[in-house]
């Protein structure tokens, strides 16, 4: 079975692709300035552009992870997810607060997808 690797880099890439499932690196936002609906948007706007590179789309996750520097901030994490996730087509999915790699990082996101 074929392996598609897309934005590969030195330390990782941001999807890979093996079998009938996309697996998404952990993707956060560019402007880490931005607050957590903003740094939230950005990365499921990523997420679309992953997917669709590698032949998938929203309506076909599987399974999310989501990491909050600060759990209070889930409810406006959640006003952005749920205008962007595809009705009926909800993911699994688990939400747990982390300290990130980077400073100004408030949210980050891992999907797992079916083509």
């Amino acid at each position: 079975m074929s392996i598609k690797r897309i934005n590969v880099g030195a330390r990782m890439s941001s999807a890979v692709v093996h079998g009938n499932t996309v697996y998404l690196a952990g993707i956060t936002a560019d402007d880490a300035k931005a607050d957590v609906k903003g740094q939230t948007k950005q990365i499921l706007d990523k997420i679309d552009k992953f997917l669709k590179e590698a032949g998938s789309d929203k309506s076909k996750v599987l399974s999310a992870n989501i990491w909050l520097t600060d759990i209070s901030t889930w409810s406006q994490m959640n006003e952005v997810w749920d205008a962007w996730v595809s009705p009926g087509n909800t993911p699994a999915r688990a939400t747990v607060e982390a300290k990130l790699a980077a400073p100004g990082l408030k949210v980050e996101i891992m999907v797992q997808a079916a083509l």
